[in-house]
């Protein structure tokens, strides 16, 4: 078992009284405020890229327009739904992909299977590690930073992770919750997509590394 794995499971452990109490009240809240299902569930890129089935709480409707498609996602999140996602109360469940292995505490956020072949491959190189429920890129501008900054972060914290650095990112991630930073991307509700552009050129490295712009 690494170092990075055992104090994924001893946070948790010594937190579980709480956290079990938080998930129920949440369970039950969501359960009022949305409906069901409690939980949203989708296949995200692990571990080289090896899929897994992400577990969150619910946030958004399932409203829909008159020609049956989903309506966008501003107009599906709930004013309860906002709250949860600026709180990031709707990742708690995701603790159980913690215990399962296929996610750590602290690693790049697991994005959707469809980015997967628009990746270059630095970019790619995030997944080299155990998606997180927060990382690097989380406490330094969230949805509010473009792609390009988002992974050149996420490849930083490959590079350089350590449990050292996953306690000062968990600090980090809990003050910028309670400041709300960077919960939403400039007129986006939530996180454009990622449409696949290469933003660095061939063969180099420093157009994506992040340098000293990291808060930890």
């Amino acid at each position: 078992m690494t170092a990075k794995r055992m104090f994924d499971l001893t946070l948790i452990t010594l937190g579980a009284p709480l956290i079990v109490l938080v998930l129920a009240l949440l369970a039950l809240t969501v359960r009022v405020k949305l409906g069901a299902p409690v939980f949203f569930t989708q296949n995200r890129p692990g571990k080289d890229g090896k899929p897994f089935r992400l577990v969150k709480f619910r946030s958004m409707t399932d409203a829909r327009g008159a020609d049956g498609q989903l309506l966008p996602d501003a107009d599906r999140l709930t004013p309860f739904g906002r709250f949860l996602r600026a709180s990031s109360l709707d990742e708690l469940p995701e603790l159980m992909n913690v215990l399962a292995g296929e996610m750590s505490l602290v690693g790049p956020r697991p994005l959707l299977m469809d980015y997967l072949p628009l990746y270059s491959p630095l970019q790619a190189r995030r997944h080299e590690v155990l998606p997180g429920i927060t990382g690097y890129a989380q406490i330094n501008g969230r949805n509010a930073i473009s792609w390009p900054e988002k992974f050149a972060l996420d490849v930083w914290y490959v590079d350089h992770h350590s449990v050292k650095l996953d306690i000062q990112i968990i600090l980090a991630t809990v003050q910028a919750v309670i400041k709300r930073d960077g919960i939403t991307a400039k007129n986006s509700a939530t996180m454009p997509r990622f449409e696949g552009k290469s933003y660095e050129t061939p063969g180099s490295r420093e157009s994506l590394d992040p340098g000293p712009a990291g808060k930890v």
